[in-house]
């Protein structure tokens, strides 16, 4: 198993992750209900993106000599309606300032159209996906 999730109450819920031990908190979004929190679970499946999209970018660059340490993603979450869902994931990836190639540039940007979260949402579910090198 890779976590427990328990209903705690009054919309939220404790997600313990089991290989480590650590926990967060999600609460239902302020438009259905909630509070506003914490992460609600479509604001953490939109922040998953853009969090494999870094996590997969540095993994296949670093065999480049590069680091992206630094680097920042700043992710909107727009809800659609009927069916309630995400319509749409707007991530800016701000990328810490280095001596990228056009390759790399590249890339980069391929790996993060085709990290295993992008890869895994529906299709249906825009991924707007911006690069400030």
């Amino acid at each position: 198993m890779t976590a427990r999730v328990t209903y705690t109450g009054d919309l939220n819920c404790a997600l313990t992750h089991l290989l480590s031990g650590t926990s967060i908190t999600t609460d239902a979004p302020t438009d259905n209900q909630g509070k506003g929190a914490a992460f609600s679970p479509t604001d953490l499946c939109a922040t998953a993106l853009a969090a494999c999209m870094l996590t997969t970018m540095a993994i296949r660059i670093r065999d480049r000599g590069i680091s992206i340490e630094g680097a920042q993603a700043d992710v909107a979450k727009i809800m659609a309606a009927d069916p309630r869902r995400i319509g749409r994931i707007e991530v800016r990836l701000t990328m810490p300032k280095n001596n990228y190639s056009d390759a790399d540039k590249k890339l980069l940007e391929h790996i993060a159209h085709t990290c295993p979260v992008a890869v895994s949402l529906h299709p249906d579910l825009e991924q707007a996906v911006e690069f400030v090198w």
